[in-house]
């Protein structure tokens, strides 16, 4: 059994402010203890079930916060960027059983710790055949193309009550409870470890893999906070503007779906100027 770790850290055991998760600060350096106690939680829990093999998926900013050298030794990890499927690379070689979003966040313009799809401001929604859409929900649809169940989901409360829509059947566990966008109350690193590794030992019964679900096709609709991000975002071949602030956009497959939304959110933030946006 093989499981694929999506390992974002938005929603880490006790991450609730943008210092905390943005590299180089102080803050983001103590955080990554937190975080990486999570996915690492999560690794142990999954060997604990039966699984002969994990690999971890770095999806947090740059992708490279993780802290390789306090990883269970049996695990492996992709860290760095500029990869096809971004957030759930490598679920695309038809080996994984299962995924798991670890530390994952609600969507852009919803309730939610450090709520946002993908741009950390700019876009204030996103919609997938007119269902408001969080990065799990899209990655969800991602994995189903490669009959790969989503088992278990980490986060705060809204999060894992975000998950009940595109995978109820996962093992959720909830690190913290939102109060803001900047606020949450938030259990023990010791604590939200012991939740994780028993819900990701849970997760394995979950992990089997299914026939490729084809869905499409898939409209994604895109809200930006400024005019200009929608004009920009128009340069991506099949990007039409719907509106003032509005683009979308239709691909046969989630697969082109996502790479199509990563090439949307890339020109949109080169157009992003200080202060301004």
């Amino acid at each position: 059994m093989k499981i694929l770790i999506s390992a974002d850290m938005e929603g880490a055991t006790g991450v609730t402010w943008p210092a905390d998760v943005l590299p180089g600060t102080p803050q983001w350096e103590r955080c990554r203890s937190m975080f990486t106690s999570d996915v690492n939680a999560a690794v142990l829990g999954f060997f604990d079930g039966g699984a002969d093999e994990v690999l971890i998926n770095e999806a947090h900013w740059t992708m490279r916060n993780l802290l390789l050298e306090r990883l269970d030794e049996r695990a492996q990890m992709l860290t760095g960027k500029h990869k096809s499927l971004s957030m759930v690379e490598g679920v695309q070689h038809g080996d994984v059983d299962g995924i798991a979003f670890v530390g994952y966040h609600t969507g852009a313009g919803t309730a939610g710790v450090l709520a946002h799809t993908y741009l950390a401001n700019s876009i204030t929604g996103v919609w997938l055949n007119g269902t408001r859409a969080s990065e799990g929900l899209l990655n969800a649809h991602v994995v189903a193309e490669y009959g790969v169940p989503v088992v278990l989901v980490t986060g705060d409360d809204l999060t894992c009550a975000d998950a009940e829509g595109y995978a109820p059947a996962a093992r959720k566990v909830a690190v913290k409870d939102h109060v803001s966008r900047y606020a949450a109350v938030c259990r023990t690193p010791a604590r939200t470890a012991g939740d994780i590794r028993a819900a990701a030992k849970e997760a394995c019964a979950l992990a089997r893999r299914a026939a490729p679900l084809a869905g499409g096709p898939f409209t994604v609709e895109i809200e930006f906070d400024a005019e200009h991000l929608a004009d920009a975002a128009t340069v991506v071949p099949g990007v039409e503007r719907t509106g003032e602030r509005r683009v979308s956009y239709t691909e046969v497959t989630m697969y082109q779906g996502i790479r199509t939304f990563k090439a949307v959110t890339t020109v949109a933030s080169s157009a992003v100027e200080e202060q301004y946006g």
